[in-house]
């Protein structure tokens, strides 16, 4: 495999469906031994983008606390 003029080079399509590699997946590089290793950008999502998100599902759903619902689910 070769680099081409603009410094783009192909994963190969088994590499890329074995580590689900699609269009738009964020990739980093680092320097490993005197080598170079590509890997998949960890996902970093903040639990402050998730509070609160299903407060109203759950009042539709007839509980006030996450919790009432948890317990609902495992039968307590």
């Amino acid at each position: 495999m070769k680099i081409g003029e603009r410094g783009q080079v192909t994963i190969p399509k088994d590499l890329r469906d074995r580590f689900g590699l699609k269009p738009e997946t964020e990739v980093e590089f680092q320097v490993v031994d005197n080598s170079i290793l590509l890997r998949k950008k960890p996902r970093k999502l903040p639990l402050d983008l998730w509070k609160g998100r299903c407060g109203r599902r759950f009042a539709e759903l007839g509980y006030s606390r996450v919790d009432d619902f948890i317990e609902d689910v495992r039968g307590r």
